[in-house]
């Protein structure tokens, strides 16, 4: 049965603006995907409709369906009207067992907050109990938030691994989830062997895609200062028999790419390490920050259509950098907003939405950036929407992040605001809820047209 989900319908299929049907709907069909966007329910039962602006109409020629003489059932109407309905948020960088220290250490920079914080963290995550705990309580969490759909860091711990894929699949999120690998430059209790971490990683991907059909499996090298040369080729073997997608880091710290340079001196540019090893493959590849990627990394993250994860809480919390997030949309990259839990201390993607808005104004103000255009509002929400659901569809795991047909309706439905004197329109009312707003705005979350319930309560 067609279910039709009526309400204040904002999303954007292109950055530079919102479509708008303000009373509109959203029709999904059987298989829980768009079939239709329209301004009213009257409409969805037309054979066909044209854009019109930033408005989806009839067409001209387009006759009324009789439901009765067809055989098929009456859609189900769902009113949600004065509420907004818009894409769910989608995170392609979030670390699941660093939900524990979010907001911890950061008077550090990267490399010792790793070290004094993170790692000491993480290795508790051997305990299968202190695992599943704390992965309960991230996934709650990022239920409420309204992230529906993420990439996730585990560890390197393979029990712990399956655990939080176990958890996913039970919670009704549908995120992709990688074990850590990691062979060198880690305390004692985090390194493994090259071997055994090979053999762990093809261990997880062959149990999960029978116990955990929903949730996918990214290939997940730390970073290259934590991972030898044999690991990162046989993880690229992995990538190319399985055809899976990778995410790691890139050009995060200034520290970190001097001693990726000493690491590896015969590469000129971290990018290209990755590269050199298959762990970039073409449209299925995460690289988180890249804040001081250089031009040659510029263009070889655009040829291979590399998601960079733009993390402005992480950085400045680490005191990282400012992306220059506009030239590298100029430049053609397909740039994401993520939240990095936990050098991201809240997992809200409204709130990482915000920091990029803010950071991307806050980079005008240095030397050679000041003609750099911010970012608006609608592109920030594209990029935490649309831009990195694309990754999801780009690894057969449905398009999501707006409300196009054949895309899956990954939605949220967020509550009316009562007596605000302005009486906003829908791009209002949803820029009250991105600046201003909370989990408690959202009523209900939806991912592949039907309503999740709330996991681990």
């Amino acid at each position: 049965m067609t279910i039709i989900i009526r309400g204040d319908i904002v999303f954007t299929p292109r950055p530079d603006r919102f479509t708008v049907l303000e009373d509109g709907c959203v029709a999904v069909g059987d298989d829980g995907r768009v079939t239709q966007v329209a301004g009213s329910p009257s409409d969805i039962r037309l054979r066909g409709t044209r854009a019109s602006g930033d408005r989806i109409v009839p067409t001209d020629d387009a006759a009324p369906r009789s439901t009765v003489d067809s055989g098929e059932p009456e859609p189900r109407v769902i009113d949600r009207r004065g509420c907004l309905v818009i894409p769910s948020f989608v995170d392609l960088h979030v670390h699941a067992p660093q939900y524990p220290m979010a907001g911890v250490g950061l008077d550090e920079q990267l490399l010792r907050w790793l070290e004094n914080t993170t790692f000491p963290v993480e290795s508790h995550f051997a305990d299968p109990q202190v695992a599943g705990t704390w992965y309960r309580r991230f996934l709650h969490r990022i239920w409420r938030v309204g992230t529906l759909r993420f990439s996730a860091f585990a560890t390197l711990h393979e029990e712990s691994t399956l655990m939080l894929m176990g958890l996913c699949q039970e919670s009704g999120l549908r995120p992709v989830v990688g074990k850590v690998n990691m062979d060198r430059n880690a305390p004692e209790e985090l390194l493994e062997s090259t071997r055994d971490s090979l053999e762990s990683t093809r261990r997880i991907i062959g149990k999960s895609r029978a116990a955990t059909p929903d949730i996918g499996y990214v290939v997940t090298p730390r970073f290259v200062p934590s991972t030898t040369p044999e690991l990162m080729e046989g993880l690229g073997e992995i990538v190319r028999e399985f055809g899976l997608p990778v995410q790691s880091h890139l050009d995060e710290n200034r520290s970190e790419v001097e001693w990726v340079r000493r690491l590896h001196p015969d590469v000129p540019t971290y990018a290209q390490v990755y590269d050199r090893f298959g762990l970039m493959p073409e449209g299925r590849t995460i690289m988180a920050h890249c804040i001081w990627m250089t031009q040659t990394e510029r263009r070889l993250l655009r040829e291979r259509g590399v998601w960079a994860a733009h993390c402005p809480q992480s950085n400045l919390n680490l005191a990282s950098g400012l992306m220059p997030v506009r030239r590298d949309l100029d430049a053609g990259i397909k740039v994401c907003v993520a939240s990095d839990v936990a050098a991201g201390h809240d997992p809200s993607m409204p709130r990482q939405i915000v920091s990029a808005i803010e950071t991307s104004k806050a980079k005008t103000f240095e030397t050679g950036h000041e003609n750099d255009r911010p970012l608006a509002l609608s592109e920030a929400f594209y990029m935490a929407t649309k831009r990195p659901g694309e990754f999801f569809g780009a690894i057969g795991r449905g398009r999501v992040g707006t409300f196009e047909p054949g895309c899956d309706f990954d939605a949220l439905v967020i509550r009316e605001e009562d007596g605000n004197p302005l009486d906003l329109p829908p791009e209002g009312k949803l820029a009250r809820f991105i600046y201003d707003g909370d989990d408690r705005d959202i009523l209900e979350r939806w991912i592949a047209g039907r309503t999740v319930p709330e996991p681990f309560a």
